[in-house]
């Protein structure tokens, strides 16, 4: 598989402040993937500096076999790191045609791009007209005149309505479809696991998690359980190997045992009632993203 961008132990210092520290990971083509953390985590950045418009400290990067240099290989890049900038009294056509002109491109593309982010309807309407999810759309499309191979977005949602946040993730979806490698920096855990398929967790700078989204959500889950004799129970659960924590909780009156293996509710029962445990509620759960992202993010970084 073609790599697209490899990061090697990058590190970004403001002053005394350590924005990034040895941050590696690699963009492997047609893939979509999400650098995901809390606000103030590293990620833009992070983008900021694989695109050249903030300097690294320490550490390095290269984009495809590394032959090329930066300023060459961003000419395959397309990207949105900050708020849409259009001439506001210019039609999006007349925008996107400047930005051809930049880039060297064929205003024939204009059509082209504007239909992928359903805008061909407004290619003629001021871009003062348009409402924030529309000019994100039209930045879209200006990042993608130039046929890029990775299409690179800093938090592609913020700030837009839910109509405008399905539109954008739907686009989002149709240009990867294509085969377009796609990254994007978000602190949405939805939306990262609505449209990614690998995603890098950082907090503090720090990588806490890298690879694909479904093995984050590979957990065994965890069962909820109640016996009449709760200290017995708990015994038995500690002693088994099964669990990688057993706990009570004193406002649910119930057990919560976190499974280090796969177990079925069927078979824990089979072996409770071997040792004289009679369950008076079993439920067996699985572990949510939003739960596992929350303890990765709540670990203390070093």
């Amino acid at each position: 598989m073609k790599t697209i961008l490899t990061l090697n132990n990058i590190t970004k210092k403001f002053g005394p402040i350590t924005a990034v520290k040895d941050l590696s990971f690699t963009i492997e083509k047609g893939n979509v993937y999400g650098i995901l953390g809390p606000n103030g985590s590293g990620k833009s950045t992070t983008l900021g500096m694989v695109l050249n418009v903030v300097n690294k400290t320490s550490g390095d990067f290269h984009w495809f076999d590394g032959s090329d240099s930066t300023h060459e290989a961003l000419k395959k890049v397309g990207a949105i790191i900050e708020s849409p900038n259009f001439y506001p009294y210019m039609t999006a056509a007349q925008n996107l045609n400047l930005v051809c002109k930049i880039k060297n491109v064929a205003q024939a593309k204009i059509d082209e791009k504007l239909e992928i982010v359903g805008l061909l309807d407004r290619r003629d309407s001021k871009f003062q007209s348009f409402s924030l999810g529309m000019k994100q759309r039209l930045a879209i499309a200006s990042a993608l005149l130039n046929d890029p191979e990775i299409l690179i977005l800093d938090e592609p949602t913020n700030g837009l309505d839910p109509q405008g946040i399905h539109q954008i993730r739907q686009i989002i979806k149709k240009i990867a479809s294509t085969g377009t490698t796609i990254l994007l920096a978000s602190h949405l855990l939805d939306e990262v696991e609505k449209v990614c398929n690998h995603v890098i967790i950082i907090r503090k700078g720090v990588k806490l998690y890298s690879g694909p989204v479904d093995q984050l959500n590979a957990n065994h889950g965890y069962f909820e359980l109640k016996s009449s004799d709760m200290d017995k129970l708990q015994t038995a659960l500690t002693e088994n190997g099964l669990f990688d924590s057993v706990k009570k909780n004193p406002e649910e009156e119930y057990m919560t045992a976190i499974l280090s293996k796969p177990v079925e509710a069927e078979e824990l029962n089979r072996m409770l009632i071997q040792k004289d445990i009679i369950l008076t509620h079993l439920v067996k759960r699985k572990e949510s993203l939003e739960q596992q992202f929350l303890k990765l993010t709540n670990q203390k970084s070093a």
